[in-house]
């Protein structure tokens, strides 16, 4: 969340973690100008010269082509209750309006049951201890491969009582059945899938629970030491407490008591924990996760998103962190089973204006079918989404965000789930965002703000055109007003493209279908491997076409408490053939595949031994 500079008193922001450092991001950034001004000088020289190249008719014609580039009619069709969805929210709100009610929680599409098919896992809170009698429980639904969901949750162990946020799966023990992390207010819980529908808790004997007193947030399974193995990353929010949240008693004019920024709340350090052969260790400290105030010594993070990348091209997967309020973490993997956070000196701790923003959702692409990085921020009303590029993967990254297109559209909205994926099939990667404020009441004293938004959908429009990102206006149901929090993506259907689940705080979850009738090709491809990562988790997959190449990795953690499927989605445009399929595997190998069947999903399957070709 933001921290509501037109909703507050100066007297209360002297208060925030960011003012408190003020002085020693200053000293950061201008350290990060003095290194960085090099590498951007050589990168704006570059592009120079190669837009000088280019004739005046030229540019002309390009612009002139940009101008009637329009996103293609691909509606998305509301079929939540046609599919069998019937998930309420449960936040536990009864009018005390206390901070976690109005963060809502995640959703997971994973195969749970090893049939082939995306089922559905949507995270759920409760009623408060004190209030009433906790009844809501996460909900489990099976895909019956057609994109119709039965509820499975009774007896699948997974229908126990916490207040839930955000949820990890990966199949962390390397049994063949993916694993469930649920992460909430108070202890986490992982739930290992025993592999006939149901789920056993085993929390206390891995170690993963974190602190009781802990308010955790996203989640993700990777492999940070390089050892094969699936190690988590959990991150934190902020220290909280019902009586915390009565002592801060933020309040807005007008309305009386409601949902307070996290500005006046102190910080938390998120959490990692090493998998050392099914039990976990938390290495936390000694790996350098822990990112304390310099100004206070007190612990800086509110972390409200993570996904992964390997920026930097070393080999070692790396850590974003989107926070709340403070600067965003980037933690720089040394190889050496440490990290470094480097966020202000890669430019991602602050938004074009030397700001921290409510950071909430995250997701990074190539989407541009090139070298250069995107990572793209959902952030709080009256602030863009934070759109930043590393040019041709020199490890720098500028907020791009009103060049990019995205930035002006997204302004007004108040962004949670964030991600990439090509709705339309045809090479590009859009971006979608979903929305909601978080203030019940936010119109009566905002009347440009509303606690419904309709969800964001930007189409790639590509290098040709004036602005990357074009606003789509039309996508059907998709544009329909929600209190929207998390969100994912899966093909539910088995038709190629991709479809969208959105949670809602308090409501119900909303499916929709994308009925795209583009007649774009398609290949969509699953990895499996041998050894502890059966599911190839960090892997990177290269899709070559007359078109160019297209590049994603493995990383289903991302968005906002929330993860997609594990399938890669390539969509193909017009291309009628794949010239080449290339798989950089988690321990480095790099192998040609044999040239997938268009219009299908193919799984490739890799023993640890294999060589490189």
């Amino acid at each position: 969340m933001n921290d509501r500079r037109d909703e507050h008193t100066d007297e209360e922001l002297v208060q925030d973690d960011e003012v408190i450092g003020r002085a020693f991001r200053r000293s950061v950034a201008a350290l990060a100008v003095l290194i960085a001004v090099g590498a951007i000088a050589w990168v704006l020289l570059t592009r120079q010269e190669q837009v000088v190249e280019v004739e005046e008719a030229e540019a002309q014609a390009a612009l002139s082509v940009a101008m009637v580039n329009e996103p293609p009619a691909v509606p998305f069709t509301d079929v939540t209750s046609e599919a069998g969805i019937d998930f309420v929210h449960s936040n536990g709100a009864y009018g005390e309006r206390l901070l976690p009610e109005t963060m809502g929680s995640g959703a997971a599409f994973f195969d749970y049951d090893n049939d082939g098919d995306p089922d559905l896992l949507l995270v759920n809170s409760t009623e408060w201890p004190w209030h009433g009698d906790p009844a809501t429980t996460a909900a489990l639904y099976r895909n019956d491969g057609n994109g119709r969901f039965s509820d499975v949750t009774a007896g699948s162990g997974l229908d126990v009582l916490l207040y839930g946020m955000g949820v990890a799966v990966a199949d962390y023990d390397a049994d063949g059945w993916r694993d469930v992390y649920l992460t909430a207010v108070g202890a986490n819980r992982l739930f290992r899938n025993l592999g006939d529908g149901r789920f056993e808790d085993v929390t206390a004997q891995t170690g993963v629970a974190g602190g009781a007193e802990d308010w955790s947030s996203s989640a993700a399974f990777f492999d940070f030491d390089n050892d094969g193995d699936l190690d988590l990353f959990s991150a934190n929010y902020v220290e909280w407490s019902r009586e915390i949240d009565f002592e801060v008693d933020y309040r807005l004019t007008g309305v009386g008591r409601a949902y307070g920024p996290p500005t006046n709340y102190a910080g938390t350090n998120s959490k990692l924990f090493r998998n050392d052969g099914g039990i976990f260790t938390d290495v936390s400290a000694e790996a350098g996760v822990e990112v304390n105030n310099p100004a206070t010594g007190l612990p800086m993070g509110k972390g409200l998103a993570v996904t992964m990348l390997d920026y930097d091209d070393d080999g070692f997967t790396d850590v974003l962190v989107a926070n709340d309020t403070v600067q965003n973490f980037l933690f720089r993997n040394r190889g050496d089973g440490s990290f470094e956070e480097i966020g202000a000196l890669a430019g991602v701790a602050y938004d074009n204006s030397g700001s921290a923003t409510g950071a909430m959702g995250i997701d990074a692409a190539w989407y541009l079918n090139n070298d250069d990085i995107a990572v793209a921020i959902g952030n709080f009303a009256n602030e863009m989404t934070s759109f930043y590029v590393a040019p041709e993967g020199t490890g720098l990254f500028t907020d791009e965000a009103i060049v990019s297109g995205i930035g002006p559209e997204s302004r007004r909205a108040l962004s949670f789930g964030v991600f990439f994926f090509d709705y339309d099939l045809d090479g590009r990667l859009d971006a979608l965002q979903t929305n909601g404020h978080v203030e019940n009441e936010i119109n009566t004293v905002q009347p440009s703000q509303n606690y419904e938004q309709p969800t964001q959908l930007f189409w790639n429009c590509g290098l040709d055109c004036k602005r990357i990102y074009v606003p789509v206006s039309d996508a059907g149901d998709l544009h329909q007003p929600v209190v929207g929090r998390g969100a994912a993506y899966a093909d539910i259907d088995a038709d190629g493209d991709l479809d969208v689940l959105i949670t809602q705080t308090g409501r119900p979850a909303l499916l929709l279908r994308n009925d795209q009738q583009t007649n774009h090709n398609w290949v969509r491809i699953l990895l499996q491997q041998g050894g502890p990562n059966r599911d190839a988790i960090g892997a990177v997959v290269e899709v070559e076409t007359t078109a160019g190449m297209q590049r994603q990795r493995v990383v289903p953690s991302r968005s906002y408490l929330s993860q997609v499927e594990l399938p890669l989605t390539f969509g193909l445009g017009e291309s009628e053939q794949v010239q080449a399929i290339r798989i950089d595997w988690p321990d480095g190998a790099q192998v040609e595949m044999p040239l997938p069947v268009l219009n299908s999903l193919t799984v490739y399957t890799r023993s640890p031994d294999q060589p490189a070709e």
